[in-house]
């Protein structure tokens, strides 16, 4: 049997088996290649795609390729196409040597398709595995896209993925004088949507340059809700290795906006925060050269900090939120230092406001106090785009 026909045999049993109400197994909109192949049979197709789009073990770009869709070029976000590159390293296009495809690359200083990259394409497919954050980049990876394919005319098919992070909402809401690549719409930090339903809260906002709509169709997961707590079977990016990983990443990922390291370069980042100074704390680490952290901060230096490798995966599940005492204990302590914060935390953070608070002695229950209003207006906007049930 053709692996063609293996791929699509395969894809139906899995959709058939998972209509009975005994089926848990969440199955991706990849996986279900007879719900879109016919959408992509005899045109000319660009996909966004990473290492995480994939079907089972095979990746995306190869399964089409090999059901005769006639994949023209692929679009890699930041990581690259191979999800290899540090965070904020240049990728260059570049051919793909597994396929010989052109890959052009989303990051950088050519963020958006141009009207020359999408000449003669006929639909863009869209398959990245996110982790509900707003400032991790492929959201607005998304944004770009959705607005370079209804500037062009060309459809959008979103073949979404479960949000590891999507069983709450937490965080201040963006100021959209804020706006930056890695926070691009008025949302919270954690947002709770998947990919997919991040798309049509786009278009439905009217985010998109000048208000334009893009032609957007999403492919559904299956078995897949809001309450589903998700362990992604890939590493999303180079620093995200873990499932407690993902977990955590809401609340130490603000830390990239502090002096402080959070532990890139070892084998366990965004699990552990140090710095060289902050020997009070019991546990240590020394960041080293890798791949995907080739010049990490403090790197070869002692840092002194926490391990959170020991909290609970099922602790994180249950009491979700941003923790927010973490930082505001490291900033006692590092009080003498004006450097401690950066104006990346601003840009992270989406707001002026946090850095402001936590100096101004604020705990982190009337931080987080002040973002419940607009936690709820952005819940009644939500609701609105919602593809699978809610976790309320």
């Amino acid at each position: 049997m053709k692996l063609q026909h293996i791929l699509l045999f395969v894809s139906v049993m899995l959709a058939a088996s998972c209509n009975q109400s005994t089926c848990a197994q969440v199955v991706t909109a990849a996986e279900q290649t007879h719900e879109y192949l016919p959408k992509l049979k005899g045109k000319k197709v660009a996909v966004v795609a990473n290492q995480t789009s994939v079907i089972g073990t095979t990746h995306l770009v190869d399964s089409l390729l090999s059901l005769n869709v006639n994949v023209d070029l692929v679009f890699a976000p930041e990581h690259g196409f191979r999800g290899l590159a540090d965070a904020g390293e240049h990728v260059a296009d570049n051919v793909d040597m597994r396929t010989g495809l052109r890959v052009v690359s989303l990051y950088g200083n050519h963020k958006k398709p141009s009207a020359n990259d999408l000449l003669g394409i006929d639909i863009v497919v869209f398959d990245i595995q996110d982790v509900g954050v707003r400032f991790y980049t492929y959201i607005s990876t998304l944004h770009y896209v959705m607005e370079a394919c209804a500037e062009n005319n060309v459809p959008l098919l979103v073949l979404d993925r479960p949000n590891p992070n999507g069983f709450y909402i937490d965080g201040p809401i963006l100021d959209t004088a804020c706006r930056s690549f890695v926070g691009m719409h008025p949302v919270p930090l954690v947002h709770g949507m998947t990919i997919g339903e991040y798309a049509l809260m786009i278009n439905g906002q009217g985010w998109l340059n000048a208000g334009v709509q893009c032609q957007v169709e999403v492919v559904k997961c299956l078995n897949y809700t809001h309450k589903t707590h998700y362990q992604l079977p890939i590493k999303p990016s180079p620093n995200l290795p873990t499932y407690r990983s993902v977990l955590l990443y809401p609340s130490l990922g603000l830390f990239e906006g502090t002096s402080m390291s959070v532990a890139r370069g070892t084998m366990f980042p965004f699990e552990a925060v140090g710095h060289p100074a902050y020997d009070i704390a019991p546990f240590r680490f020394v960041p080293r050269s890798m791949i995907g952290a080739k010049h990490p901060p403090f790197q070869d230096v002692v840092c002194f900090g926490y391990d959170f490798r020991n909290v609970p995966v099922e602790k994180l599940e249950n009491e979700p939120g941003i923790d927010l005492d973490i930082m505001i204990d490291c900033y006692r302590f590092f009080t003498f230092d004006p450097k401690f914060f950066n104006s990346f935390l601003t840009k992270l953070a989406g707001t002026t406001m946090l850095r402001k608070q936590i100096e101004q002695g604020m705990s982190a229950q009337q931080i987080k106090q002040t973002w419940q209003q607009g936690l709820r207006n952005f819940q009644q906007v939500r609701k609105q785009y919602l593809l699978y049930t809610d976790f309320e």
